[in-house]
């Protein structure tokens, strides 16, 4: 069965003009959560190869914009993509969204992230987790009042407790296995509609 999957996703994409079968995860999450539309402004964590920047970029329209981040050398595929700028970079390391070249928040954060994996469950699980929690720990800097966020992680129980102290961020949160994942996987994707942090709701009102 794993092959079969595998087999059909690869092969889709590569008809389809796709950089990689991920792209058939974003398309599940959107189509059921309505995750992006017309005109949005989005960011793209670990984008690399980019078949979400493609989606995303047909998606939003040229009213919209997408950046999209990863410490691989930028996919010079994507430049023929009018609505993308790509950046080289590490969002841990981020202060601003001016270094991104941005001015306001963005209507939706997306990251298809995993970390390199050892093989060591727990060390996998771990990592992951590392890299959500600096991608919860940025939201207040990059995702406006109300916006969207999916974020790919490892199953485990630390995941499970952080998510649960997650919950009250967000209006929605949910939990989804695309059909796309192989079932050998252990990802899933927590998916967050209406970001309700404070002190954005306050300044969204200024």
């Amino acid at each position: 069965m794993t092959f079969k999957v595998k087999d059909y996703y690869f092969k889709k994409a590569k008809k389809e003009n796709y950089l990689a079968r991920s792209i058939y995860k974003l398309e599940e999450i959107d189509e059921r959560f309505k995750i992006l539309k017309k005109g949005d402004l989005v960011v793209d964590l670990g984008y690399h190869p980019g078949s979400w920047i493609q989606y995303t970029s047909d998606v939003i329209g040229n009213e919209g914009q997408v950046v999209g981040l990863d410490l691989k050398e930028i996919n010079q595929k994507l430049f023929r993509l009018k609505n993308v700028s790509l950046f080289k970079t590490d969002f841990f390391e981020l202060k601003s969204l001016e270094e991104l070249g941005l001015t306001q928040k963005v209507d939706v954060l997306l990251s298809d992230m995993a970390p390199n994996t050892t093989g060591v469950k727990s060390v996998d699980q771990a990592r992951s987790l590392n890299l959500v929690e600096g991608i919860f720990g940025i939201l207040p800097l990059f995702l406006k009042y109300n916006g969207k966020m999916v974020v790919k992680l490892f199953e485990s129980q630390m995941a499970q407790d952080f998510l649960r102290k997650q919950k009250s961020l967000f209006n929605e949160l949910h939990f989804l296995r695309p059909q796309g994942t192989r079932t050998v996987s252990k990802e899933y994707f927590a998916i967050g509609l209406g970001y309700k942090r404070p002190s954005d709701k306050a300044a969204s009102k200024s």
